[in-house]
């Protein structure tokens, strides 16, 4: 028997959770024992409410070898350090009653409580989505260097880097950010970039006729984006895109944002573009629903504010894209994206979310979109297919795991 504890700093609802870590922790799940449980942690803005009914909802869609921990959220500050003495209690309990094994705790905020029970129990620490974040929230400008929520994070980083038994990262730079940042060489290193289901995300779900009708996008060039603005993504400069787009492609052109800001938001975001509101249609659907409407696009973004940590992270929505065969533009340096969409002329990688880069990329995607559609779907699909396909995280998780995994 060798029990798993998985913590993540998100919600369970969260997309993060929902396309980033149940995946994964259903492939671990089908290698593991069968007498073997998996303990997922999750933190829950909501958490008063968590009960009765939706509670019984989401667990009963649940495998009875994955138990759902859902603890509640604070925001970084004293009463989240509370939060967190109170957490790691109860999962120190855990860990010695369940006979836990393993500690595997997805991006670094979860890792500096995995390292923390790694010290205090002697459990094996397991760090997936490894990827900088202190420096990332400092570069686009959410911390200052100086901050303390800064130097409790990156001093973590550094902590459990050194303590990890093995290392899942989304990008092989990532060894040698390590190296030079927190002074570690790995021994048990491995590479699993943000992976795509295929079969959720596939031809079917294009340019559905219904959906087309009720949002008006027949015949119009569309732009999708999914996700949201602000922090590590461009907000003013997404819009002025757009509305370079449409004084290009009059009403021809619509942009469909399929996000979780609110129509206000959208509105003075367009207002501050000088954007005609009408052009944008924002929807915020449920993740089952974001492959019909994302499958709408022509085209898509990615504005990743290209600062130098985003070298070291996978956007998870370019393999969605890319699985629809949607081309892309992006800024350079993100991931290993920029490069494999420059290298397959695939979309537009542009020095930054700037006016005078906009031009030659809807060039680009002009160029793309002359394709047939079949010829583009399946020279875009066929990046999916290849980087983001699911049985790269099944050899992740076997060269981490071993001879625990069949």
């Amino acid at each position: 028997m060798k029990n798993i504890l998985v913590i993540t700093y998100w919600n369970f609802e969260d997309a993060l959770i929902q396309t980033y870590t149940l995946p994964y922790v259903r492939i671990m799940e089908k290698y593991l024992p069968a007498d073997s449980k998996i303990y997922l942690v999750t933190l829950e803005k909501d958490h008063e409410n968590l009960r009765g009914e939706k509670y019984r909802k989401i667990t009963s869609a649940m495998s009875t070898r994955i138990v759902w921990l859902p603890f509640a959220y604070h925001r970084f500050g004293v009463q989240a350090m509370l939060g967190w003495v109170r957490i790691l209690t109860k999962l120190f309990l855990l860990i010695l009653s369940k006979k836990i094994s393993f500690i595997h705790s997805w991006a670094t905020p979860a890792g500096a409580a995995g390292y923390v029970l790694s010290v205090l129990t002697g459990r094996k620490l397991v760090l997936d989505s490894y990827e900088p974040h202190a420096e990332s929230m400092v570069e686009n400008g959410t911390w200052k260097k100086n901050s303390l929520s800064f130097k409790v994070l990156f001093l973590f980083e550094r902590l459990q880097s050194k303590r990890a038994s093995y290392v899942i990262s989304a990008t092989e730079g990532m060894r040698q950010y390590a190296r030079i940042k927190y002074q570690v060489e790995f021994k048990n290193f491995c590479v699993k970039p943000a992976c795509v289901d295929l079969n959720l995300f596939s031809r079917k779900n294009l340019k559905k006729p219904a959906l087309l009708k009720s949002l008006g996008l027949n015949d119009k060039i569309v732009c999708v984006y999914a996700g949201k603005f602000g922090g590590i993504y461009f907000i003013d400069e997404v819009f002025s895109l757009l509305k370079y787009a449409h004084q290009r492609w009059g009403e021809k052109f619509r942009a469909l944002l399929l996000t979780g800001h609110s129509q206000i938001e959208i509105n003075e975001f367009c207002d501050r573009a000088s954007l005609d509101r009408g052009v944008v249609i924002r929807q915020f659907v449920p993740h089952s629903d974001i492959p019909d409407y994302m499958g709408l696009g022509d085209f898509a973004l990615t504005p990743c504010k290209p600062v130098p940590s985003k070298r070291y992270c996978t956007p998870i929505k370019d393999g969605e894209y890319w699985a629809l065969g949607l081309p892309v533009i992006i800024p350079e340096d993100i991931s290993d994206d920029a490069d494999i969409i420059r290298s397959n002329n695939v979309g537009a990688v542009i020095r930054t979310y700037s006016p005078e880069y906009f031009p030659g990329a809807l060039t680009i995607m002009e160029e793309i979109l002359q394709e047939s559609s079949e010829t583009r779907y399946a020279r875009i699909r066929a990046l999916a297919e290849k980087y983001r396909n699911f049985s790269l995280a099944h050899d992740a998780y076997r060269n981490v795991y071993g001879d625990d995994f069949k």
